[in-house]
This record gives structure tokens, sequence and C-alpha cells, in this order.
């Protein structure tokens, strides 16, 4: 039987990848060492990590917008992350970048996302004295909370593109956009967007919550009718916009972006979910009961630190990031059983 390190000659494989894709043997490494795997690299490790983690598993019983929605199709934030991985891996082949490192990145990107989509993040945030951005609490996930508080031990890249995914408050490409560490996790910041822009519209539309003659005309005209048509152009537009940059010498630092016309159009489908949908979904009937649950499990926990699982009440943490941690590891439902039965 002949030896061979499979995983060396994977490596050595990566040298054909542009000069600016993250190379595995290159990694800025882990938080503890351990021994490298002869077959796998040290990003696709990782990769198996996040999908093997039961944060990840919990991600198909997780809300992205829509709470409790009784049709089938509706995207949930696990679908969301296969998306996300998708449209990122389809944009790194195309760029020759690292597919292994943007895998893995996008699928532990929402890792630390609440029960509930963003109303838990908000309420959380409300009350964790530390505040919260689920950004952060993805990499407590995969640094601390798993494997019973040993963590994935991951790599710096992958660990940097989940920190650095979001960044509240910024446009797309505004200041700070490209504060990630990779070009692969701007890839997946960027299919983030392209991702919820489209499967939002389509949940919205299904919902009733918006008409489809209702999106923003020039939008629709220049990207697309559909979603499949929307995100072949987006996609399209990115790699045409990203291979400009990546061959302009006067950058120290390509750019994964748009160009402007198809900017401005998707800035302008994301302002209309905003205002049609994300921010008046915040005031629904769903929604406020979702806050009251979170309100609920936080003052309780609080008063009773005794009745947290072994996991979180063992942690040397602040008793209020350990309620922290378990709320936000909760899945819609364990949540409603949970108040349900703190309620009795």
């Amino acid at each position: 039987m002949v030896n061979l390190n499979i995983r060396q000659r994977i490596e050595e494989s990566e040298n054909s990848l542009s000069p600016y894709a993250a190379k595995s043997r290159f990694s800025r490494g882990k938080l503890k060492w351990e021994e490298p795997c002869p077959i796998r690299t040290d990003f696709q490790r990782d990769r198996d990590r996040i999908i093997h983690s039961k944060a990840f598993r919990r991600l198909k019983h997780k809300t992205q917008v829509f709470i409790a929605p009784l049709g089938d199709h509706y995207v949930t934030r696990l679908t969301h992350t296969l998306e996300v991985s998708q449209i990122a891996r389809t944009i790194s082949r195309a760029l020759n970048l690292n597919e292994d490192l943007t895998e893995a990145i996008a699928l532990g990107h929402d890792l630390g996302h609440t029960p509930f989509g963003h109303v838990g993040e908000q309420v959380l945030n409300e009350l964790c004295p530390g505040g919260f951005k689920h950004n952060e609490q993805s990499l407590r996930v995969v640094d601390l909370l798993e494997k019973d508080g040993h963590g994935l031990n991951l790599t710096w890249e992958v660990r940097d593109g989940i920190l650095n995914h979001s960044k509240s408050g910024i446009e797309i490409l505004g200041e700070g956009w490209t504060d990630v560490g990779t070009i692969e996790g701007q890839v997946v910041k960027m299919a983030d967007i392209v991702a919820y822009v489209n499967h939002d519209t389509a949940d919205a539309i299904r919902a009733s919550v918006i008409a489809e003659n209702e999106l923003p005309v020039s939008a629709v005209k220049l990207l697309g009718h559909t979603s499949s048509q929307r995100i072949n152009t987006l996609v399209s537009d990115i790699v045409s916009y990203s291979l400009a940059s990546m061959g302009n010498a006067n950058l120290t630092k390509p750019i994964i972006g748009m160009n402007t016309e198809i900017l401005e159009a998707t800035k302008s489908l994301r302002e209309f979910l905003f205002d049609k949908v994300y921010n008046p979904s915040l005031a629904n009937k769903d929604t406020a009961k979702a806050r009251k649950v979170i309100r609920l499990l936080y003052s309780y926990f609080l008063k009773h630190e005794e009745t947290l699982p072994r996991e979180y009440a063992l942690r040397d943490d602040t008793v209020e990031q350990k309620i922290t941690d378990y709320i936000a590891g909760m899945t819609d439902q364990y949540a409603l059983r949970m108040a349900k039965e703190i309620s009795r």
C-alpha cells in the first residue's frame, strides 16, 4: 500500500489559484495546535466540523424572516445558509479563489443567530448588558460553545470571515465593507446579500405581504423578473466587477463588488424590503409574541440560574452571558415550549 499524503497534494494544487486566494498551508493558524489531517486541508476540516456541529443542525428550525409560517417553502436559517454557500462557491470558482475556505465561512456565518430571526437578536441586544450581535455570537459558538465548551478550533481565516460577514448600519460596499481578512470573506459577505434580497422577496410575495407588481420597477427591469434571473444577473456582475478589480495593479487589495448600475438597483430592492417587509414585520402579532417569549425566558433564568443546563451553568461567565448563550442557541419551537413550561 502506497502511503500518500493526500492533504499535501491538495495543498500543492492550491498553487494554481489566484495570487489573491488564501492558501490553506499558509493559514494564520488555529487557537490550539493539532495534528494535521492526512486527507483534508485545514479549511476542508473546518467546513466539516461546522456541518457536523449541533448549532448547524439547529438552523433548520430557526426563523429567517417570517415566524412560524404555515407553508413548506419558506426560507429557514438553514436553507439561507445553504443558498449563501452555493452562491459564494460559484463566485469563488469563477474568480479562482479558495472554494473550501469560502464554503466554510458561508456555512458558519449564521451559527449564532437567535430564534425568531432578527427580532430575537434585537431583544437580546436590549437585554444583554454587553449587547448582542449575531456575527459575534457565531464566533463565540465555534470558539467556545460547541463540543461541550471545547469549541471547533477553526482556522483564523474562517473565524475572521464569520466575524466580519455582517456589519450593521453599513450600506453595500459602504465604508468599512471590506474590513475582512480574506478575499473569500468578501465573497461570502456579498453572497449573503444576494441570497437574502432574493429569497426574502420571494417569501414576502408568498406570504402576501407584498405583490410582485409592487417591486421597484427600475430594479426589476435591470436585475430580472424572477429570483433566478436576479441571482444570475447579480452573480455575473459581481464576477465581472471583481475580475476587473483583481486585474487593477493600482489596488493593494481587490474588492468583491458590483458595477454602479447593478449596485444601485440592489440597494433599491434592499431598501424596499426594509420599508415593506422587515420593519413592518417587527410590529405584527407573531413578532410581539416572540418578543414576549425571549423576555420571559431571560427574566426567568436570571432569577433561576440553577435551572440552566449543565453545559451553560458551569461556564466561567456572567449569568447574563450564560443566559444569552442558552437563549441564542434555541430553535423557535424549543423557545416556545420552554416559555410555555415556565409559565405554568
